[in-house]
């Protein structure tokens, strides 16, 4: 990791058409890297990240790791707009995306050109947002209770949105949106609890 690319994830991200949000009953917006319905026609909790290196993706990533061995009918999907070869790395340093030889690994998907987040209306947020005083006070707790902090950001974007959705087996969205503050983590109790 370099100082140009940590400086570089403080830049605006290219300005992308959005479209809107799906809201619950709205079919979830498929592409080729993430298409609904599913062909495995498995519900789906989908989280889209914020930058590999920030301490609320990995705390995410965790919540979704945690959730998927005890809910094997249910696909855990984790979109991230990191390069592939930093999302690997990042993945390896916090502790890879679970799973084994019978456990429910969480699905990674690479989105470097944020074109599915396009699609899902996740752009790039406001300065409130990131650097809000809840959202740094949330940081420090995090590192304190929990003991995630800040990791080298070598691709990606600070300012890009989060997000985190339920979608049904047929496509359906069943709970979620976009992330109100960078420090938003996913309820997946809640996620889960749509789609029974």
């Amino acid at each position: 990791m370099s100082l140009t690319q940590e400086l570089a994830s403080w830049m605006s991200p290219k300005r992308l058409d959005l479209g809107n949000p799906p809201k619950v009953g709205d079919s979830a917006p498929g592409t080729n890297l993430l298409e609904f319905p599913r062909a495995d026609e498995r519900p789906a909790v989908v989280v889209f990240l914020r930058h590999c290196g920030c301490p609320f993706a990995e705390k995410s990533l965790r919540v979704l790791r945690e959730a998927a061995p005890a809910n094997p009918g249910v696909a855990f999907i984790a979109v991230s707009h990191s390069s592939a070869s930093h999302t690997k790395k990042w993945l390896s340093e916090v502790g890879g995306p679970g799973g084994g030889d019978d456990a429910n690994p969480v699905e990674v998907v690479v989105d470097e050109g944020r074109d599915v987040y396009a699609r899902w209306g996740l752009g790039a947020s406001s300065f409130l947002h990131v650097l809000g005083p809840s959202t740094l006070s949330s940081v420090f707790k995090l590192a304190r209770e929990e003991g995630i902090a800040n990791r080298p950001t070598e691709s990606g974007s600070r300012w890009q949105t989060s997000g985190a959705w339920a979608v049904d087996g047929r496509g359906s969205v069943t709970w979620g949106g976009p992330a109100q503050t960078a420090s938003e983590i996913p309820n997946v109790e809640e996620a889960l609890s749509s789609l029974r």
